[in-house]
């Protein structure tokens, strides 16, 4: 079974929303990182102060078969491709991989038997 890591970067107002979107498409067990926005835009300053974007980088460790459903699935529900939205989704392939939850590899073998 080949594994990518599915990477979503969202607006920490959003990391709930996307994280329930990607469990109903198959996703399992998430690692959430916190993080700063820097852009190309200039910060924004109010009062004095620099109003910085704070981000959630949600990561995904999936079979490539459920990785394609859960991407399709975030694409649609993070919408991506409007101009107001910041988030970002990728994948990255794995060549190796240890400590994977045998009851999660469990799950994602039975997603697979039903995908074919």
């Amino acid at each position: 079974m080949k594994f990518v890591a599915l990477v979503a970067i969202v607006g920490e107002e959003r990391e709930e929303e996307v994280i329930k979107i990607a469990k109903e498409a198959g996703a399992g067990a998430v690692t959430i990182l916190r993080g700063r926005n820097l852009g190309l835009k200039e910060k924004k300053i109010f009062f004095g102060l620099t109003l910085e974007e704070s981000v959630s980088l949600l990561l995904f460790i999936l079979p490539r078969k459920i990785s394609m459903r859960v991407m399709k699935e975030l694409k649609e529900g993070m919408d991506i491709q409007s101009d107001e939205n910041s988030s970002l989704a990728f994948t990255v392939p794995l060549g190796h991989i240890a400590g994977l939850n045998i009851e999660e590899l469990h799950k994602f073998e039975n997603e697979i038997k039903q995908i074919l």
